[in-house]
């Protein structure tokens, strides 16, 4: 592992070291930052000087005589750059279960896909493919930072298997290693597995940075694992700290409260909570007072049925994140819209369930997309990320502006929040380099990763198949009843037209 690990630090580092300058060249607009009021701003016809892995210079025009001689460049005309996404919670290796959960619930996914069930069909090449395809994918689609809730830590082989996948990505992923009480693996050996990595981690990798994960908080508090986990992380000051938290009916009660409680919130590790559906008054007071945030992944939400009904009143500690993209889109604009458009349909409902005419709109487009880019920089405590300025890390993004979705944009914030699809993203860098050009990723044999992938994805997807679904019936494992939703009825006088799910 000590081997693998420093080759790929020892590559990463060449390439960096031997990057030239990059000049983005002339876009119609560049979405930047406003330190000073914590707001976006435009720069209309301008030019990003790119020099090694940061926001050299930022021009007005195209600047071609203000750069060095050494320097490519790349015309951005009618173009808009924008910064990369920030992804606050992600599970990179579940990409082989693409479209066979298209109608699954938190319940059943529990039983069926989920850490503790789906480890049996998956070897370290599954999830090494499945991770690296995985990430390749969010890199297609502009998020150019992942907070990977790694929960295929089932082995010592799976955990490095993943990792190697990450190191190889390209992609910047802060990797949290999952502690959890799985078969055949135990908490010890999951404790001296993460020492191994740490003491072979590259010291000159620039991109992955180690955080943890860890969901039994609330099931084990003042437990030996609990304080383990808890003195571990101090130890090596890993990057994050990231756990789910859904409380009501789900219990997994892993709150802010708890983990203040605990003496663990007003830490030096940023604590990241995904989800956060029934989170408490008391909550919110305290993410506030200790600058920790929620992940909100509303796509999985409204999918899942955990919902996110508390989340409205959050907003201000709160980032976006994907989680099993597997089941839906896989781009952060779409969150973004998706959340845009909830946090207004609430808002304004308010106002109508008293019959009451709203006459302005409650959430803009620049509010969306700083969830999707900035505020999870600030989750992660990197405000060097989801930005654009000088001294920030050159993770940027080229879009069409000419593209048949976009044409005729003026206001290039809404027209990536609410007009864009990853079609119309032409250019990807990550840390100054590209990872996707001209539309098409910079992988090199990638048609023999898809390949790889594909072998991998339709052996375990057989493998489903054949696999027979939970019974949910009674009480979920918090005690709480199962209740049928109501079924959406399409085809009047013909049943519901659920349909089969074609797999």
């Amino acid at each position: 592992m000590r081997s693998q690990l420093s080759t790929l630090a020892l590559l990463g580092h060449a390439a960096a070291t031997g990057a030239t300058s990059v000049l983005l060249s002339n876009a119609s607009a560049i979405i930047t930052f406003d330190a000073e009021t914590e707001a976006l701003s435009v720069l209309r016809h301008g030019s990003v000087l790119v020099n090694a892995d940061r926001i050299d210079k930022l021009y007005e025009g195209a600047a071609h005589n203000r750069v060095p001689d050494n320097t490519e460049v790349v015309d951005c005309t009618g173009k808009i750059i924008s910064p990369g996404f920030i992804d606050t919670h992600r599970h990179g290796w579940q990409t082989a279960f693409k479209t066979i959960g298209s109608n699954t619930s938190l319940a059943e996914y529990f039983g069926r896909y989920g850490e503790y069930v789906a480890n049996v069909y998956y070897s370290p090449e599954d999830v090494y493919i499945g991770q690296l395809a995985g990430l390749y994918e969010a890199l297609n689609a502009g998020t150019t930072t992942n907070l990977d809730h790694a929960h295929h830590t089932w082995s010592n082989e799976t955990s490095e298997a993943g990792l190697k996948a990450t190191l190889e990505s390209g992609a910047r992923v802060v990797w949290g290693y999952t502690f959890h009480n799985v078969t055949n693996f135990t908490m010890s050996e999951q404790i001296a597995n993460f020492r191994d990595i740490m003491a072979s981690f590259p010291s000159n990798n620039s991109l992955i940075t180690p955080a943890m994960a860890y969901d039994h908080w609330a099931s084990n508090p003042y437990g030996k694992d609990t304080q383990d986990i808890m003195a571990l992380a101090r130890e090596y000051n890993v990057s994050a700290m990231t756990t789910h938290y859904l409380g009501g009916p789900w219990d997994n009660a892993n709150s802010p409260e708890l983990l203040h409680t605990l003496g663990f919130l007003n830490d030096s590790i940023p604590c990241v909570f995904s989800h956060a559906s029934f989170a408490t008054a008391q909550d919110a007071k305290l993410l506030r007072e200790t600058n920790q945030y929620i992940s909100n992944t509303p796509e999985s939400e409204m999918h899942y049925g955990h919902t996110h009904e508390h989340s409205y009143d959050m907003m201000d500690q709160m980032a976006l994140g994907e989680d099993t993209f597997f089941t839906y889109s896989t781009d952060m604009p779409t969150q973004a819209r998706i959340w845009l458009q909830s946090a207004r349909y609430q808002s304004y409902n308010q106002i109508m369930q008293q019959w009451e005419i709203p006459p302005y709109n409650p959430m803009s487009a620049n509010q969306a997309f700083l969830m999707a880019t900035r505020k999870g920089a600030l989750a992660l405590r990197r405000p060097d990320l989801g930005i654009i300025a000088e001294g920030a890390k050159a993770d940027l993004l080229v879009y069409d502006g000419r593209s048949p979705g976009m044409l005729g944009w003026v206001d290039p914030v809404a027209a990536i929040v609410l007009h864009a699809n990853v079609g119309d993203l032409e250019h990807v860098l990550v840390g100054g380099e590209f990872k996707k050009r001209n539309g098409k990723l910079t992988v090199p044999g990638y048609g023999a990763i898809q390949d790889r992938f594909l072998e991998s994805a339709l052996r375990i997807q057989a493998a489903f198949r054949d696999t027979p679904y939970p019974v949910l019936e009674g009480n979920f494992d918090s005690g709480f009843p199962f209740v049928q939703a109501r079924e959406a009825d399409i085809n009047p006088d013909n049943g519901t037209g659920y349909g089969e799910l074609f797999v």
